[in-house]
């Protein structure tokens, strides 16, 4: 399900997923299947994770990273989560054949 929330974002983000939803800024993004792609990816990894452990692994990943990189946004694009989406946000096909716990593999560069 899709939901509208135009004053929930930070900055540049414009959608979000929370299991079940996914949260865009605005009505216009519906139309935007990349993005809705991306975030359905995301939905995806919350199920296999039984979606508590996916945020407490998002989370714990998110803090290493900023520590490692100095940088949260640099963090944030290199979350192993991110990392799986962005790379297939463009093949629509891709949560068909996506492999269980395909994040895994975007853990190290």
């Amino acid at each position: 399900m899709i939901l509208i929330f135009k004053h929930f974002f930070y900055k540049n983000y414009v959608g979000l997923s929370l299991w079940p939803f996914i949260f865009l800024k605005n009505d216009s993004l519906k139309e935007d299947i990349i993005l809705i792609n991306h975030e359905r990816i995301h939905l995806e990894q919350q199920k296999e994770l039984l979606i508590v452990a996916f945020y407490v692994f998002y989370i714990l990943e998110w803090m290493l990273r900023s520590l490692y990189y100095f940088d949260t946004y640099k963090a944030y694009q290199n979350l192993s989560f991110e990392r799986e989406a962005y790379q297939n946000e463009k093949d629509l096909d891709y949560i068909k054949n996506r492999t269980a716990f395909g994040f895994i593999k975007y853990l190290w560069h």
